[in-house]
């Protein structure tokens, strides 16, 4: 702290011009961080600037930047289950058209032609399935063939260790709550091709094979024939409630997800708000700042002017 000392009549030491240069050291040195505090929007450059303030906002920081990862996770993850659940809705309408054709060829009024156009109609439409079913990729994964299994960081605990959620699409997932536990809507195999297996699972029905739709004849009616079909309605029937739980169990997870996007996005906007707070420049203070020291500036020069004058009056007494 300056004190104000004249020196007496001493010469060799002017104390008061070296309080004033002090001032005007202070002064510049005022000037020069508010400039910065200015010109980089920052309350804290250094952690010299604050040492407590420092290490707080950069450990808010951190931690800000894992909930954006877990953010972006988060959206993948509702991604897969958005996709997942737009196919399960398109198979979900596809085998309802097939269940339709069946209980239409179940009718006693139809003819045998009528009934193998409504068997190729609908192997028309399980293709389409197969293609679904095909086509349903994220990240270079099949998703509904059957195999598919993710985990997703959506968050962190205290000790910023993850927190992960699962989607889990395997035939073995009980969560699917399928009496016959093979979920399965690859049944098909490819579309070109024929599979040849009398009994085979398609949706968790036992015994259910779209493409026996194709064997369907003029000469052997097959699953369309008189003693079938009711089967058959009854395994469609079976195969669409399957789909449909597989569709709930996403929509679940996606309703969880939804809800994580929302806090964490909230969760950002308030830690993005503690760090301003504590290492952003309050510009009208640094400016209100800026005012004050220039003009402690302006009055160090001049009280240095004046200081340095003084020897120059002792010169009187030797007249």
């Amino acid at each position: 702290m300056p004190t104000a000392i004249s020196g007496g009549t001493r010469i060799a030491t002017n104390i008061p011009a070296e309080n004033a240069y002090n001032a005007l050291i202070t002064a510049n040195n005022n000037i020069a961080n508010r400039q910065l505090r200015l010109s980089t929007g920052k309350r804290i450059n250094s952690a010299a600037d604050d040492v407590s303030g420092y290490i707080t906002s950069h450990a808010l920081a951190a931690r800000n930047g894992a909930l954006n990862a877990a953010l972006n996770s988060t959206g993948d993850a509702t991604n897969v289950t958005a996709i997942s659940q737009d196919a399960l809705d398109n198979i979900n309408t596809l085998l309802t058209q097939i269940k339709d054709a069946a209980a239409t060829a179940s009718a006693g009024s139809l003819g045998t032609d009528e009934k193998v156009a409504l068997a190729k109609g609908a192997y028309r439409l399980a293709q389409q399935i197969q293609l679904v079913t095909d086509s349903t990729v994220f990240g270079g994964q099949q998703l509904l063939q059957g195999g598919f299994s993710g985990d997703w960081t959506i968050g962190y605990y205290a000790n910023n260790t993850l927190l992960t959620i699962g989607i889990d699409l395997t035939k073995g997932n009980t969560d699917f709550n399928i009496a016959s536990n093979n979920f399965n809507l690859n049944a098909l195999g490819s579309v070109d091709s024929s599979i040849g297996k009398a009994n085979f699972n398609f949706a968790g029905v036992t015994g259910l094979n779209l493409e026996s739709l194709n064997a369907v004849s003029s000469s052997n009616l097959g699953i369309f024939a008189s003693n079938n079909v009711g089967k058959m309605i009854t395994s469609l029937a079976d195969a669409l409630n399957n789909v449909n739980k597989v569709a709930s169990y996403l929509g679940g997870i996606q309703v969880r997800l939804n809800s994580q996007q929302s806090l964490l996005t909230s969760q950002i906007t308030n830690y993005d708000a503690a760090i301003s707070r504590i290492q952003d420049t309050d510009v009208a203070a640094e400016q209100l700042g800026m005012a004050k020291d220039q003009f402690l500036q302006q009055s160090s020069l001049i009280a240095l002017a004046q200081a340095n004058q003084a020897p120059v009056n002792f010169l009187q007494l030797f007249k």
